[in-house]
């Protein structure tokens, strides 16, 4: 496998995109801030696959195919919380996206700034980003065929200047076909694994739909309010009862904000909202307070899960216990 490195600032490409600097790199690819040279004041976000990373050529050629599937895919979407693909093309040997270049800090590093001044984000912040977000998917996920994202996360979604939330890096998305629910993997990925759900940890194996995208946004709103990142679904499968209620780590967070989130984060799809749309009925209600008939509670821990959670207190109270009976049974002799 041979080392390619990355483009330098100055490079032109297809005699009209200026590469300006590198906005990430990672995988395949990287991710480039380009000038349109054509149209004067355009900025452009260039994402590139980086051939000299793949080790054989048939795999170069897979990787190429789902690159091209997903300029075709994204160059069909028009909503104004995502970026808009307007050209795709292949230059000396490498392959080419181009989008809209979205100005402003990512989540990630509104974050970082509230944590460095030791304060949290605000809910209602928070819940207007979250209400473009969940347009945003909704649009995905209702078209033909559907569309999941499969990588939402802080760093993954900018806030602009003017106030909108740009969700960005479709590097994972994928299309779900009508027939048998198949997918087509435009690109190969797992996702970030704080905001994976567990059915997705097999990679293109694992059968993922629109709740996999629900548990991300969960998870991410999750991370947004609290300032911690969730626990891995992994992890969660291994310690029940290791992820913290939300409201535990930050109090002002509302009853119907926490109840949300932790049913998105369900680790079982078919206990998450069916749909974008029931997620926003339910993050959005106006009800503070979980009605005994609502069919999402806030998961309470089983005992054992309050047992693996407090062994410490427990094994504390079993000796007191066995103590307790000693004299109890010494006693009884005396």
């Amino acid at each position: 496998m041979t080392s390619v490195s990355v483009l330098t600032p100055g490079t032109v490409l297809r005699d009209r995109y200026e590469i300006l600097d590198l906005i990430g790199q990672g995988g395949m690819g990287a991710v480039y801030k380009a000038a349109d040279l054509r149209l004067t004041g355009r900025l452009c976000a260039v994402k590139e696959i980086l051939p000299g990373l793949v080790a054989y050529q048939e795999e170069l050629a897979s990787y190429q195919a789902q690159f091209y599937q997903e300029a075709s895919t994204l160059a069909q979407l028009d909503h104004p919380n995502l970026p808009k693909v307007s050209d795709y093309f292949s230059e000396g040997n490498r392959e080419y996206l181009l989008m809209d270049y979205v100005p402003g800090k990512d989540l990630k590093e509104l974050m970082d700034d509230a944590r460095s001044q030791g304060d949290f984000l605000t809910e209602e912040a928070v819940m207007e980003w979250a209400r473009q977000l969940c347009d945003a998917l909704d649009y995905l996920h209702t078209r033909t065929p559907v569309i999941l994202h499969r990588d939402i996360k802080p760093s993954n979604i900018k806030l602009t200047p003017s106030g909108h939330i740009k969700l960005v890096d479709f590097g994972l998305v994928k299309v779900v076909e009508p027939d048998e629910n198949r997918t087509v993997t435009v690109v190969q990925g797992r996702g970030t694994i704080q905001y994976t759900p567990l059915e997705q940890y097999g990679g293109d194996g694992g059968h993922t739909d629109v709740r996999s995208d629900i548990y991300a946004l969960g998870a991410t709103l999750y991370h947004l309010l609290t300032l911690r990142a969730p626990v891995d679904a992994r992890q969660r499968f291994l310690h029940p009862g290791s992820l913290a209620l939300p409201r535990t780590i930050n109090p002002t967070i509302s009853a119907t904000t926490e109840r949300a989130i932790m049913a998105a984060m369900s680790m079982h799809p078919d206990d998450r909202p069916a749909s974008i749309e029931d997620f926003t009925d339910l993050l959005f209600s106006t009800h503070d307070t979980v009605s005994t008939g609502s069919v999402y509670q806030v998961a309470e821990p089983t005992w054992r899960e309050a047992l693996q959670a407090n062994r410490l207190l427990a094994a504390t109270a079993a000796i007191l216990l066995l103590l307790a009976l000693l004299v109890s049974v010494s006693s009884a002799f005396l």
